[in-house]
């Protein structure tokens, strides 16, 4: 049987962020670096919760404890942790399509309360993702797979400093080069043959795009994320999040 298991130093990171620590007031929780480790195997494996194997202990009482992290942010504040400060020389977007599960659009009020759409493909999801200068991820937004691309990046940047943003041809986008222009931010990104006026394109700097597809290939091998079986964004965004976080900390 296939276990992800955190090193020391990971650990030492993921550890004051956890619930229930001896130092918190109540009831401490049982083996948090165990149940972790259960969190990255079901990540890991891509299988349901109720294959969860017995060495992690009752796959209910995991999905129980998962769900109560989830909902209080506790792997985003893990990514946190383990991202650190990102090198925000350059920004570089991308969007991945992930198809969903079959098991995945089970959520209350259905597919569509839910960043899932309808495809010739089938049903997917779209994770529009926004890494540093090193390829590390720093943000994220879930999207139905058949929403283009431009329609989360505003929300994306907003708040962020950066020096230059790398983009391929599907951010092509007059809008989006309006927002850098007021911005004082580089436009690295590859336009359309149709474009009227070509704007300059650094082809060296844009040589760096492929760090946020790098980055989505180390994402895929976890098997959850690569076929969506969260049914809800906030489950998917948490398993997002930890895989992230550990990818950064390898």
């Amino acid at each position: 049987m296939e276990r992800f298991v955190l090193t020391d130093a990971q650990w030492a990171l993921i550890d004051p962020r956890c619930f229930g620590k001896s130092t918190d007031p109540g009831r401490s929780g049982r083996d948090n670096r165990l149940f972790m480790e259960a969190v990255l195997w079901i990540a890991r494996t891509g299988s349901p919760w109720r294959d969860l194997p017995a060495l992690f202990g009752d796959w209910s009482t995991a999905f129980r404890r998962f769900s109560e992290w989830r909902n209080a942010d506790v792997f985003k504040r893990i990514f946190e942790a383990l991202s650190g400060d990102p090198d925000m020389k350059y920004a570089i977007i991308d969007a991945t399509i992930v198809k969903v599960h079959r098991h995945g659009p089970g959520a209350k009020g259905g597919p569509q309360s839910q960043a899932i759409g309808r495809s010739k493909g089938g049903m997917t999801t779209k994770i529009l993702a926004l890494t540093d200068a090193l390829g590390n991820l720093v943000r994220f937004r879930l999207m139905p797979g058949q929403r283009f691309d431009i329609v989360e990046v505003s929300a994306l940047l907003d708040g962020l400093e950066f020096d230059a943003l790398l983009a391929d041809k599907a951010f092509d986008s007059n809008i989006i080069i309006a927002e850098l222009n007021e911005r004082g931010a580089t436009v690295v990104i590859s336009q359309h043959p149709r474009r009227s006026k070509p704007l300059p394109l650094d082809r060296e700097i844009y040589k760096w795009r492929h760090l946020i597809e790098n980055f989505f290939c180390k994402l895929k091998e976890f098997k959850r994320i690569a076929m969506r079986a969260d049914k809800t964004d906030k489950s998917f965004s948490a398993m997002i999040h930890l895989a992230a976080a550990i990818i950064h900390s390898r």
